[in-house]
């Protein structure tokens, strides 16, 4: 099934609404933890760093936790470097769930697959490739050819940087990691996962070549 690839991270609160847009779109998804986004400063930090560099769509769900949590990340990413993507109001239950939320409405991943990807397109995001419809309105960008396994930075690679596997990583991700203001005390995999969220392999090269 063909996806949509956004330049925008996504952010969602839990990890079933990760996996249900991981089907549709072709763009690195941070998941709040819900409300413990309010305290992780690694989190915070991260998703700072991401909407810095290539902006964030907040897609959480229709509830008053999912407003308060964009309200909270409103108050820690400026204005310009954030988007929304607002899920229609649903009622239902979601299949895994033995009962409906208190609230009685639907979450991202009980909203359909077209239900969402209009919330996307009415977002604002800037779409990079769709092999959906042709008008997609005002976030629309040139289609990026490109072949996202390639772009996407591995493990091999992180070996290939010094960032791994050697005598001196840890002192190599250190410094990348103090470069970009993030933590720097975080694994090579939380590592890995958040070069992802900030660069294409190619841009993440020419990065490492400036350093």
């Amino acid at each position: 099934m063909s996806k949509i690839k956004l330049k925008e991270t996504v952010i969602v609160e839990g990890r079933y609404d990760r996996v249900k847009l991981s089907e549709l779109i072709e763009s690195p998804i941070i998941e709040t933890g819900g409300f413990r986004v309010f305290k992780d400063k690694e989190k915070q930090e991260l998703i700072r760093a991401v909407a810095k560099r290539r902006g964030i769509l907040v897609m959480t769900d229709v509830d008053s936790a999912g407003f308060v949590i964009r309200n909270f990340l409103r108050g820690i990413v400026p204005q310009e470097q954030i988007l929304h993507a607002y899920i229609p109001t649903i009622k239902g239950k979601e299949k895994r769930k033995p009962e409906a939320s208190k609230e009685g409405i639907l979450g991202v991943e009980g909203i359909d697959r077209d239900a969402l990807i209009t919330s996307i397109r009415n977002s604002g995001a800037h779409i990079l490739s769709d092999a959906g419809e042709k008008s997609v309105g005002e976030g629309l960008a040139p289609p990026d050819s490109s072949d996202s396994s390639e772009s996407s930075i591995t493990k091999m690679d992180f070996f290939d940087y010094g960032l791994s596997g050697c005598a001196n990583a840890a002192q190599n991700r250190e410094e990348v990691l103090a470069s970009l203001c993030l933590p720097k005390y975080l694994s090579a995999n939380a590592m890995l996962s958040a070069m992802n969220c900030l660069f294409t392999k190619e841009e993440f090269e020419q990065y490492l070549s400036q350093l």
